[in-house]
């Protein structure tokens, strides 16, 4: 359990800088970003990378939250930031191309959430992998199938395929065209 957690407003002392906690829903409801105003650099977590944004996790569960990535974008656009260091990828220092990027890909998903969902799916395997970094292709299955948001997305996406394991097959060789993964006889292995 822990035994404090940060707020929104909060001012952290860490580093020789001075941080504000803000609210930054969208990805998750509880979401923070972090700006050190003096020196103009921005933890954004999930909120804002180079080229995108988090999965928004709310909207895989029927919640509408594509709003409030487009607020946190707003709000990150008001800092003025000079450097934001993302929870993916390498530390960036043209925000306004960033904050251009990811509201591209948030019109995107507002026009047609089922990429969003198809996306977010992908992610996940590939996080799960990242972790594993190879599993037999039966634990997989056992695995995607116990994952009881894949089986949220595939209702809400019309199940395609036609059964949850023809999904994680379909989400699976669109990862392996990519590069993302890989395939050795029966076990998958992270790329």
């Amino acid at each position: 359990m822990p035994d404090a957690q940060i707020e929104p407003g909060q001012v952290l002392h860490a580093g020789g800088r001075s941080w504000q906690a803000l609210a930054a829903p969208g990805h998750d409801p509880h979401s923070l970003v972090l700006f050190d105003a003096h020196e103009g650099v921005l933890i954004s977590a999930d909120a804002l990378w180079e080229n995108g944004f988090g999965v928004v996790f709310p909207e895989l569960e029927g919640e509408q939250a594509f709003d409030d990535v487009a607020s946190v974008l707003d709000l990150i656009e008001s800092l003025d930031a000079r450097w934001v260091i993302p929870g993916h990828g390498a530390p960036f220092g043209d925000t306004p191309a960033a904050l251009q990027r990811a509201r591209r890909r948030l019109d995107a998903y507002r026009a047609d959430p089922t990429r969003h969902s198809r996306h977010a799916a992908k992610v996940l395997v590939k996080y799960h992998l990242l972790e594993e970094q190879r599993q037999p292709w039966p634990d997989f299955v056992a695995w995607f199938a116990s994952a009881g948001l894949f089986g949220t997305i595939w209702q809400r996406l019309g199940r395609p395929e036609g059964t949850l394991t023809a999904f994680a097959e379909l989400l699976v060789a669109e990862l392996l065209a990519v590069g993302a993964l890989a395939r050795q006889g029966n076990v998958l292995h992270n790329a």
